[in-house]
């Protein structure tokens, strides 16, 4: 095997082995001798603004991002090019390896029939209902909260993208790798970010994510003002699309309407000008057709079986702003860290299935009688449900819209101690660490406190000391802490 050596742009020394590990649609790329990073030369020239383009994305963005205070957080989240390298005339990037939790383990099932064990985890396998169950084995599906987890990831990565002044242009499962069995996700293919008003897009998209607006107008020439080109509101589309089929594995577009007989002309209507949502509240004629639908895509295929608003009522309001108000207007579509605010609230909601059926989890739905929506196990027992409310500058309470679920094992963090504390990049090692759990004991439901020395019991009126606990009865309160922006708890006790 040849080793092939080579400097960089900015003077770092590189080697590679000569033997292609894989072929994207537009480069061909190699591994490093220790596997810790590829190059992937392009295949075709660049033009001088594609060059501008990549210098661009390897200098002065990466290190926007990841030379700044947090950026060791976004290493995960992205394969960002490091490097541009030339041989031969042929321009290449260097680029970390993706980690190894984004290969499969244990592929397919039957024994990896398939052979994907230590290929790439697509995102395909995990968004389409067919696949997963006819095809995955079961240690690669992860559970809903997983699923839910993967979602946060990419939202957060897209928004870092756009504060950033830059757009991904082709956000698709293709261009996200995900980990079901962690809860990971990881943005690619970053050498084609779109700068708007500098770098237009190389490509428009992957079906199923391309924006109707651009599928729409694609006949017009790039020059003309009326074609809409990729930018951040395509990829607030592209998001959506993602987020609704890691969580439901079926297309929020792609229904039983037909509106011409010819194919192609029929998918350019159906994701273009007249892309209706299939669970339009008020407007029918494009609900999925359930005797099209194999066995293997049921129940998930079906909306009327698991719909949209299984997902909680946070995650509901921004898929009706995604499919309904923004759908064919692109300024109404919620933006990443929309989602990213309803994905963390709405992980707090999740309560874990008594029957541990396949997806494990689900969004308590706020009723009195609380059931698995997937496999239909009513919870069984008494359900303590915690709203918050946070101080505000006056020193009254104010309600956060925010509520956290107990089950046995919960945490507590402080971002749930205070509403000034978000779970994101700028978290400090201290703020990272759990401050209390739930625990079942003996029928009573405990809160410990492991670290917040503020707490108190407001009926009782005594402070619950470090190491000490408390039992949740149906409107008990307590205070976390006493800062600006501490909350206190108020706890609903459900039976169920």
């Amino acid at each position: 095997m040849t080793i092939i050596k080579l400097t960089t742009q900015d003077g770092q020394k590189v080697e590679y082995k000569n033997e292609i590990i894989g072929r994207g649609g537009m480069k061909d790329v190699y591994f490093s001798p220790d596997r810790s990073y590829v190059v992937a030369f392009f295949r075709d020239q660049l033009d001088y603004q594609g060059r501008e383009r990549l210098k661009s994305i390897v200098g002065i963005y990466r290190e926007g991002i990841f030379e700044k205070e947090g950026g060791q957080y976004w290493k995960d989240l992205f394969c960002w090019p490091t490097a541009i390298v030339e041989k031969d005339g042929r321009l290449g990037i260097v680029a970390p390896a993706y980690a190894g939790h984004f290969f499969f383990s244990h592929g397919s099932v039957n024994n990896d029939m398939l052979g994907i064990k230590g290929k790439e985890k697509e995102g395909k396998w995990f968004t389409s209902a067919s696949n997963r169950t006819k095809l995955l084995a079961p240690q690669e599906k992860g559970s809903w909260l997983s699923h839910l987890r993967i979602c946060l990831m990419i939202s957060r990565a897209v928004r870092r993208l756009h504060a950033a002044g830059l757009a991904h242009s082709d956000l698709s499962y293709k261009n996200v790798l995900v980990d079901p069995s962690s809860g990971n996700a990881c943005v690619i293919d970053i050498d084609g970010l779109v700068v708007p008003g500098r770098f237009p897009p190389d490509v428009v998209g992957t079906p199923d994510f391309i924006a109707p607006e651009v599928i729409e107008t694609q006949h017009l020439d790039k020059s003309d003002p009326n074609r809409k080109l990729p930018s951040t509101l395509t990829d607030r589309h592209a998001l959506a699309v993602l987020i609704y089929m890691y969580l439901f594995y079926r297309h929020p577009l792609r229904g039983g309407k037909v509106h011409d007989m010819d194919a192609t002309k029929d998918e350019e209507l159906t994701m273009g000008s007249r892309a209706l949502f299939v669970e339009h509240p008020a407007d029918t004629a494009n609900r999925v057709r359930v005797d099209q639908l194999s066995k293997a895509q049921l129940p998930w295929g079906d909306p009327t079986r698991i719909p949209y608003t299984i997902a909680g009522p946070l995650l509901a309001d921004l898929f009706r702003k995604a499919f309904v108000d923004g759908l064919h207007t692109p300024q109404n579509r919620p933006t990443p860290s929309e989602w990213e605010n309803a994905l963390v609230r709405t992980i707090d909601m999740i309560q874990p299935c008594s029957a541990k059926c396949e997806m494990g989890w689900y969004v308590f739905d706020n009723s009195t009688k609380p059931r698995c929506p997937y496999c239909g196990t009513a919870y069984q027992g008494k359900l303590p449900v915690l709203n918050l409310y946070s101080s505000r500058h006056s020193g009254s309470y104010q309600p956060d819209n925010h509520r956290v679920m107990v089950w046995d094992g919960q945490s507590l963090f402080p971002w749930h101690v205070n509403r000034k504390v978000f779970p994101n990049e700028h978290l400090t090692p201290d703020q990272k660490k759990r401050v209390g759990y739930f625990q079942l004991h003996q029928g009573d439901w405990l809160l410990v406190n492991e670290g917040m020395p503020q707490m108190r019991d407001i009926a009782a009126g005594k402070d619950v000391p470090i190491g000490g606990h408390v039992k949740l009865t149906d409107g008990s309160q307590f205070l976390l802490s006493r800062e600006d922006g501490g909350r206190v708890i108020q706890v609903q006790l459900v039976n169920g």
